[in-house]
């Protein structure tokens, strides 16, 4: 293999466009080389700005391109699974956006796919590489706020009132694997997780629906084993929340709305002791963590080691996805297994 690794990337979507294609050209062992979109003429402009040498009208054509090491599928949620698939037959490692699946069962079938391929498969969860994250979760098991009680999160957004009415966007879609829960409450549900080191025993939910059936607006509980709880709040008819807190019996880690995509710009966060209203600010430099995440992957492609997070952690996200979207549903509490 090539001393960087040839990245191919399935679509044109935003989250390729603007973070993830700049991320690994930036990155100091990888680069993009090809592109696949099922309407070319809307990609040239990235194609040229990014120096991506080959274009595709085809996602086939693109995964039967012998100068690809490793796939980065940035599709609409119900494209995560065949095309996954797809490309580990292919030969190729992928890097899934989150959610990697629209269910459980799916992500299982994608893991066991990368497994018997023996190819990595991770799901671009990037918050988890910023030096931020890593930092509170560390200060978390260190116990600089004595025993973890309670872990509260939230990710809305607005959707403007026309594309809510229109319902044209694969968010709102039911078909395409839409919803809140799936496309932002992945993020609250994978902190808690991370943070509390374990799986929540039960969930319960409650949500507003949109006239699809697509949840759009919904709060959710999870509670681990030891007392631990956590919250989160999903919307795309509200105003900007995007920030957590992570609450002990000794003290308490708040941070501002961009807890989970802080760009590169400073990223801060507060540390109180158990009766302070204010505490002490913390700074950690910039960083990206597309970047971050992009060539931590592109060195398990080279063997390096295998990913910090394997594939079965997030078939574990997806489990209580599945179990939250069902106490939504049903209106009771959920027990996972």
């Amino acid at each position: 293999m090539n001393e960087r690794v040839r990245w191919g990337v399935l679509g044109n979507a935003t989250i390729a466009r603007v973070c993830v294609i700049p991320a690994i050209q930036k990155s100091r062992n990888g680069i993009v080389v090809a592109l696949a979109t099922r309407s070319p003429e809307t990609a040239r402009e990235v194609v040229q700005k990014n120096g991506i040498s080959r274009l595709y009208d085809s996602y086939a054509d693109l995964l039967n391109d012998p100068g690809i090491d490793a796939v980065y599928v940035p599709l609409p949620n119900h494209l995560h699974r065949p095309w996954t698939l797809a490309a580990l037959a292919a030969g190729k490692p992928v890097l899934c956006e989150k959610p990697l699946a629209c269910s459980a069962a799916e992500a299982d079938e994608m893991s066991r796919a990368a497994a018997a391929a023996g190819l990595p498969l991770m799901e671009a969860l990037m918050y988890r590489f910023h030096p931020r994250s890593r930092r509170i979760r560390q200060m978390v098991r260190d116990g600089a706020i004595g025993t973890l009680r309670l872990v509260r999160t939230a990710f809305c957004f607005r959707i403007e009132d026309e594309l809510m009415r229109s319902g044209d966007n694969f968010r709102l879609n039911p078909a395409t694997g839409g919803g809140a829960l799936l496309d932002v409450g992945c993020y609250g549900v994978s902190l808690a997780r991370w943070l509390f080191d374990g799986e929540p025993l039960q969930v319960q939910g409650q949500a507003k629906f949109n006239a699809a059936g697509i949840d759009v607006h919904l709060v959710g509980s999870l509670a681990f084993d030891g007392g631990g709880l956590a919250s989160l709040e999903v919307s795309f008819v509200s105003a900007l929340q995007q920030t957590y807190s992570v609450i002990g019996n000794e003290g308490a880690i708040d941070l501002p709305h961009d807890a989970f995509i802080p760009w590169e710009k400073e990223a801060v966060f507060r540390l109180r002791g158990k009766t302070d209203e204010t505490g002490e600010k913390i700074v950690i430099p910039g960083a990206d963590e597309y970047r971050l995440m992009v060539e931590h992957f592109a060195d398990a492609v080279r063997g390096a080691f295998v990913p910090a997070y394997p594939v079965t952690d997030s078939v574990a996200n997806l489990t209580v996805l599945d179990a939250l979207a069902e106490a939504v549903r049903s209106g009771r509490s959920v027990t996972l297994p």
